[in-house]
């Protein structure tokens, strides 16, 4: 055995959050027809027909609707290209996305 002195190993431990998440908005206008908008409720956000009339009807009444809540980087592409969607079928049709508090 030897005689030198024993010191106690210390361990660190990484606390890993996690991302912050983002809410995707629709953002009611005029223009857009009703059944475009939850065609594209349901085709980019997998929503059923009842979901997607729900936020859609929401979103007309109030102003504004959350559609769904996400990590920032996909909750930017689906608001992305559900707007693009509209504007390529020539809709003023507008989601966006703002941080989750």
């Amino acid at each position: 055995m030897s005689d030198t002195p024993t010191t106690p190993k210390t361990r660190t431990r990484t606390k890993v959050e996690r991302p912050r998440l983002h809410k995707v908005i629709l953002v009611n206008d005029d223009y857009t027809p009703r059944d475009f908008v939850t065609r594209i409720l349901k085709a980019e956000f997998r929503m059923s027909a009842e979901q997607a009339r729900k936020v859609m009807i929401t979103a007309h009444r109030k102003g504004s609707c959350v559609v769904s809540v996400y990590p920032r980087d996909v909750a930017e592409t689906k608001a992305t290209r559900a707007t693009d969607q509209g504007r390529r079928e020539g809709y003023p049709l507008l989601f966006t996305t703002e941080p989750e508090e």
